[in-house]
């Protein structure tokens, strides 16, 4: 009978991933200085970085994203749910896709100039991908309104940014504390 191996680094790595979720379902009761900045990009950085393989980078931060949504959308946005969760929901996963592709394709060494340009990329995605979005599900998409929308979202985006800059930061800078003090934590070459 074989006995199940548990990868310490994934291990670490999906903890990482769910602490960082759990802080979002936390931003909801205004608990701590982070509760204005959402860690959804940070999460699809980490994950599409640090992950190897094709499914593990974008099913571990997506599954968790899932969780945390259905948390909050049978919670907090109750009066928003549209079925399970909430309208354009396929929007903001598509955007979260992405930026896994983004942190998996940009971030392949881990450096500081690296993590800014993903972190960067990152919002940039975030903003032009759920405001399609937000035009498609009103039925009202146009250049104009798009648009219109971008320049809403601003505020929003910055925050968005500064989120996944400051939860990249902890994420990155923590993890690769770790994986010098613990050698079973370094991918195997």
């Amino acid at each position: 009978m074989s006995v199940l191996k548990i990868n310490p680094r994934n291990a670490v790595l999906l903890l990482f991933i769910l602490v960082t979720a759990a802080l979002r379902l936390l931003a909801f009761t205004g608990w701590g200085p982070l509760t204005v900045f959402t860690p959804i990009g940070a999460m699809a950085l980490f994950g599409g970085a640090y992950f190897t393989g094709n499914v593990k980078p974008f099913a571990f931060p997506l599954l968790t994203l899932f969780v945390s949504d259905l948390v909050l959308s049978f919670t907090i946005y109750a009066p928003f749910r549209d079925g399970l969760l909430y309208t354009g929901w396929f929007w903001t996963y598509g955007a979260f896709a992405l930026m896994t592709i983004a942190g998996k394709l940009i971030i392949r060494d881990i450096t500081i100039k690296n993590v800014v340009i993903a972190v960067i990329v990152s919002t940039l995605i975030h903003w032009l991908v759920s405001d399609i979005g937000g035009c498609l599900i009103d039925n009202k998409f146009s250049l104009t309104v798009y648009t219109q929308r971008l320049i809403t979202a601003i505020p929003y985006e910055w925050r968005f940014l500064s989120g996944t800059a400051i939860y990249s930061a902890i994420l990155f800078g923590m993890f690769e504390w770790l994986q010098r003090r613990y050698t079973s934590l370094q991918t195997a070459h």
